[in-house]
Order: structure tokens, then sequence, then C-alpha cells
């Protein structure tokens, strides 16, 4: 009985780690598919597109590097979507129609309902989606629309640079994260594709634009759509994007958990054409999204049965001993900042909230509206 409740802890474990750890390192043993690009072929045209909402503290930034872009790609156009902000976001973009198409909702509609109207009117070949508070390389944007050489490239996604990580442990643990999924994205699209992208900086050709609900996740729809229509999505380590994330425990907490439920219900409506993926791209995916939203469930189980097993083995006493020094470890890892300890413990906490957005979705809540993060 003991054997059996250790072997069931190790197994839920190991399920838990899985996404994080074994599969990163599994991802090195698929055979490559170099890229096909033609440097013959005539150059693609782009629009880059973003959403804003009460961004009026980012926008100098963005534009500042809007226009950058514009001094090294200068054919490359520029649209943004104002969702009914409270601030001065409409009149900053408004005062740039020389460098911004602006298009200004009458009511508050979401990200998924922006994008949508911006995708309809532009008249490109490519459309490069970016965040309002995210500066692009300007170098980046050529090497990006490079790889629309590639006849089999439907979507290119860029590399996103975290700038804030020394800020506080959830700005740390937020960066660390995110390297480790660019290294993930990496490693799938040397084998073929990545599976989907995030809003930071990616670009697909228009004529792949899918219908996207209102209240799912945009980025990873329109993304995954490439890869429906049999054309590689890659990750490009040369396309370089940069973001403040949040260092504000609350306010991460909070987009964690909306982030999880839009994801897993864009899953769900998606997942009528991810089971008709090739078998090797399926695994992929199941790999490296559908495991990870399960892994809080996977280490509540192991929990359980590590203390079935203490018990078991060696008394009641013995399991409420263990119980009590993991909820203080994890009080004293949230109390006061001593790594690694605070680290784990913060890796904890973002795993809590994805499960209470998992829950969310099951109960059929939706996150339509977004909210820029407040990293200062």
């Amino acid at each position: 009985m003991a054997l059996t409740l250790l072997g069931l802890a190790i197994g839920f474990g190991l399920a838990a780690i899985y996404p994080y750890v074994i599969y990163p390192l599994l991802l090195r043993l698929l055979p490559r598919r170099p890229l096909r690009i033609d440097d013959a072929a005539p150059p693609v045209s782009a629009t880059l597109v973003f959403c804003a909402f009460n961004e009026e503290r980012s926008l100098p930034a963005k534009l500042e590097n809007l226009r950058a872009i514009r001094a090294v790609a200068p054919d490359v156009k520029f649209m943004a979507y104002v969702d009914e902000s409270t601030d001065a976001t409409l009149q900053i973009l408004s005062a740039e129609t020389d460098l911004v198409d602006v298009i200004a909702a009458k009511e508050r509609t979401g990200k998924a309902v922006g994008m949508r109207r911006l995708a309809q009117e532009a008249q490109t070949e490519v459309l490069i989606f970016t965040d309002a508070n995210v500066t692009v390389e300007p170098d980046s944007i050529k090497r990006l629309l490079a790889y629309f050489k590639d006849p089999d490239v439907g979507g290119v996604c860029g590399t996103l640079i975290y700038t804030n990580g020394a800020e506080s442990v959830t700005a740390r643990m937020g960066s660390v994260y995110w390297r480790l999924e660019e290294f993930i994205k990496q490693g799938e699209s040397r084998s073929g594709s990545t599976m989907g992208a995030d809003g930071s900086l990616f670009a697909t050709r228009r004529a792949l634009y899918p219908e996207v609900p209102s209240h799912l996740l945009d980025d990873f729809i329109v993304s995954m759509s490439v890869i429906f229509d049999g054309r590689r999505l890659v990750s490009a380590a040369d396309v370089i994007a940069y973001e403040r994330t949040s260092a504000v425990p609350q306010d991460e907490f909070r987009r964690k958990r909306r982030i999880a439920c839009r994801a897993y219900a864009s899953h769900v409506y998606l997942w009528p054409q991810l089971v008709k993926m090739p078998a090797g791209a399926f695994a992929k995916y199941i790999s490296h999204r559908l495991m990870r939203w399960y892994s809080g469930f996977n280490v509540l189980l192991c929990l359980i049965f590590a203390l079935l097993f203490v018990g078991a083995q060696w008394g009641g006493l013995a399991a409420f001993a263990f119980l009590l020094a993991a909820v203080a470890t994890y009080g004293l890892g949230r109390l006061a900042n001593l790594p690694p300890l605070s680290h784990m413990t913060e890796a904890a906490t973002a795993i809590y909230a994805a499960s209470l957005g998992l829950v969310d979705a099951w109960r059929g809540k939706r996150y339509q509206t977004w909210q820029p993060v407040q990293t200062r």
C-alpha cells in the first residue's frame, strides 16, 4: 500500500514538472526541419497593428519606437484600435495620424474585436501583431518579414525579453518563466512549428486570419490557425521585443487567472481542429499547452499522495508534521524574500492562479475586456 501511494505521488509529481522540465529536454531529440528562404523572392507588404486601452503612459515610448521602425522599414504601415479609453490614449494617437491610422471604438469591445477590425481594414499581405506597451527592436521588422520568403511559413513569433526582472520576486520569476517559454518555442520551431504565439510580437499572412470569438485569446487562435492551414509557425530568435512585466503580486495573480481562463476556453473552441493535426504536432500541443494547465491539480495530487504515504509509513503524527511543514514553508516564502524559497513560492502561486483560471473556464466565466498591467 505504501509503495503504491509513493508511486502515485511520484507519478503526479512528474506530470506536474513534465511541461517545464522533461518536455523541453525531449525537444532536443526531434529531427530538424530547416527553413527554405528564397532570397530572390519579392518582399512582402506588412501592417503593424495593436490595440490600446488606457495606455497613455506607454504611448510616448511606443510612438518613438514606431518612428524608429519607419526609419529602417519605411514601407511598413501602422494601425491602432483604441478600445474606448477613459484616459488620453485616443487623443495622443489621433495627434499622430501621419504615423498611425487610428480606429476608435464607440463602446468597450475587447482586444479580439479590435484585432479583427484591424485585420479587416489592413490591405497588406502580412499582419504584424503587437501590444501597446511593447517596443520592438527596429531592425527586427525586416528580419521578421524575411521569414515569409519561405513559402511554407505562415506565421512568425518574435522573442520577448522582460526588462524589469530585478524589480521584485514576481517580476524575476515572470522573467525566468518567459525565458523558458522562449526556449520551448524555439525548440519546437526547429522541428516544424511552435504551438501558438503570444501577443507581444508575432506575424501571420493576412489571408489566414480566422474568426475569433470576442472572449477568447486572439493571439493564440490566430497563430494556431497558421498550423491548421498546413503552414509553419516559426519562432525567430533574431526578432526581438521588449516589455515590462508586472512587479506587483496581486496584479500578476489576476492576470494569470484571466489568461488561463481565456486560454482554456480557446483550447476547447479549437479542439475539433486540434485533433486533426498530425501526430507529432498534436503531441507537441499536449506537452506544451494542455498539460501545463493541469499542473496545479497534479501538484495537489502529488502532495495528497505524499501525505498519505507518510501517514501509512510513519503514522498520523508524521503526516501532520509533513503537512504543517509544507504550509509553513509556503507561508515563509510569501512573507520573506529568501531565495530560492521565495522563488519556489512565487512559482506555486502562479500555478495556483492558473488553476483558478481553469476552474473559471469550466464554470463558463468569460473575460472579454482587459486592463493594462501596472508595472510602476
